[in-house]
């Protein structure tokens, strides 16, 4: 079977997904100085919407400078509370103060996807989620986060919702795949519509 897209991202559940729905995915990881992107963004007022879609592109765009003829698939996830753009954990301390500060309010996951062929952009979506977040006790978010920190430190929130992190939150508004990563039900409607998958 030929390789329906190459994936620019390290995310080990993006690319389950997309197996998962019989994508035939190639996973080439983009190494872009996403801080740098981010810094650059902030400091001239972007919106978190754009930020999201804007670190997508530049993952798409490195890797399909490499694959020539080749649909590339960038993406990235972005965290808006209450207009802070908040990033992955540094520390366990730094995922208690993040949870602490949204436990009992509402946030939004914002996933961009954005495909390239031959350095150019074909498509993008960027998906949004409403989710609110559980009144949660100091004892509990204390053990939550020593129980999950390797898992949780290479998530935007310090949660994951396929794991224990579901029991922060009391209602999800919006696709559950784009609350892991990917926008994924207007990526197969595009492979589709494109001829790339069968539908």
């Amino acid at each position: 079977m030929s390789t329906h897209i190459v994936l620019a991202s390290g995310s080990a559940i993006r690319a389950q997904l997309l197996r998962q729905a019989n994508v035939n995915v190639e996973v080439e990881r983009a190494r872009v100085d996403e801080g740098a992107i981010k810094a650059a963004l902030l400091s001239e007022g972007a919106s978190p919407r754009d930020i999201a879609d804007a670190l997508a592109e530049a993952k798409a765009r490195k890797v399909s400078g490499r694959h020539p003829n080749r649909l590339v698939l960038g993406c990235d996830q972005v965290l808006d509370f209450e207009g802070r753009l908040l990033s992955k954990p540094v520390t366990p301390e730094t995922a208690l103060e993040q949870l602490k500060d949204m436990r009992g309010k509402r946030h939004t996951l914002l996933s961009a996807a954005v495909i390239y062929r031959d350095g150019m952009p074909l498509w993008r979506h960027v998906g949004q989620v409403r989710m609110a977040m559980r009144q949660s006790s100091d004892s509990y978010l204390e053990d939550y986060v020593a129980r999950n920190w390797d898992s949780i430190r290479h998530a935007v929130g310090a949660y994951k919702l396929e794991e224990e992190g579901v029991r922060l939150f009391t209602t999800i508004d919006g696709s559950y795949f784009n609350v892991l990563g990917l926008p994924m039900l207007e990526i197969i409607s595009y492979l589709g519509l494109q001829g790339i998958i069968e539908q």
